[in-house]
């Protein structure tokens, strides 16, 4: 089954859609793909299966989103929970991966074609080799693609995810590329493996659970949360519209939100900022006042240094990743 199936909607889908992208649309939805094996018990079939069903299902999903202008899709696909499930279960998802990532790699064309950029949010490090290194080949191949985004979260929690961030901030400090001062939320953010995507508009989680499952906690603050009690395997593109519309309903207060939320998070790092100069004014004159217009000199040099020095962190952790990619890709070239 190919990642991106090809296709139109139906009449009726069309005009179900048409309705629907007169009102606000999400960008950037994420799914708790919940319900595989049940789904699977209640079919009667293997668990494996389920699990094969749950991957075409979310082929058809993307073609879904595509023709409804939603560009980005985030999903959970294997948590680090997971881990703790029988190891024949653990070992067939492992190989289930291998194959889908396999047949990425095979389909590029048609991943050009539409411009898709696969990036795989986890720590690829708890993964058997092989499939690490498929998995950085099919990141490494796309990532130039620009007109839609797919983000595969695999071995993933947020927990872990928002420790990582924290430990590479700790290692900014470390390498003397940022200031402890210069440690934020904000930074946080763009610490996390989702800072090349913006928040979610949109969480829906499938098979009737409420609760997210230790996914995107940091990032869907301001976010739309939708549960919907239909298994995975047998979403459907009115379930799709349902939540959509639920999100079009909540637009205006997540919206309202979202503004505070960054107006809050600018106001307290100009605090912040003020703070530091404040302190440093006064080691460096030894306590004696400089008229306003030193002081608010003074506070744009240091917003403009401690800027270039984030952006110069931001700049080696980037590069950092991309290392640890191109280097599976070269792993895999020899092998």
């Amino acid at each position: 089954m190919s990642w991106i199936r090809e296709g139109e909607l139906n009449l009726i889908e069309k005009l179900s859609a048409n309705i629907l992208k007169a009102g606000p649309m999400p960008k950037h939805v994420a799914f708790i793909m919940d319900g595989n094996r049940r789904y699977a018990r209640k079919r009667q079939v293997e668990r494996q299966e389920g699990h094969t069903q749950g991957f075409d299902k979310l082929a058809e999903t993307l073609r879904w989103c595509l023709n409804l202008s939603i560009h980005e899709v985030t999903v959970y696909a294997f948590s680090i929970e997971n881990f703790k499930r029988s190891k024949d279960e653990v070992d067939g998802l492992m190989e289930l991966a291998k194959q889908k990532f396999i047949r990425l790699l095979e389909e590029q064309e048609n991943l050009e074609k539409h411009g898709v950029c696969i990036r795989v949010l986890g720590d690829l490090t708890l993964l058997p080799l092989d499939l690490q290194q498929h998995i950085a080949r099919a990141v490494v191949a796309t990532r130039t693609h620009n007109k839609c985004f797919l983000n595969v979260c695999f071995a993933y929690t947020s927990r872990h995810e928002i420790a990582n961030a924290v430990r590479e901030m700790a290692w900014g400090v470390e390498q003397g590329l940022i200031k402890s001062s210069d440690v934020s939320e904000a930074l946080l953010s763009q610490c996390l493996y989702s800072s090349n995507s913006p928040n979610p508009d949109l969480l829906i989680r499938t098979s009737g659970e409420v609760r997210l499952s230790d996914f995107l906690l940091w990032q869907t603050s301001h976010s739309c949360l939708v549960f919907q009690s239909v298994l995975w395997p047998e979403y459907s593109f009115w379930n799709l519209c349902d939540a959509i519309l639920q999100y079009q309903l909540n637009h205006r207060p997540l919206q309202k939100a979202r503004d505070q939320h960054r107006e809050g998070q600018a106001l307290q790092q100009h605090e912040a900022d003020r703070a530091c100069v404040a302190d440093l004014l006064q080691h460096h004159r030894n306590g004696k006042p400089l008229d306003a217009q030193r002081r608010q000199e003074a506070l744009l040099n240091y917003t403009a240094s401690r800027e270039e020095r984030v952006q110069d962190f931001l700049g080696a952790l980037q590069h950092k990743r991309d290392s640890f990619l191109t280097d599976l890709t070269s792993q895999a070239a020899l092998a």
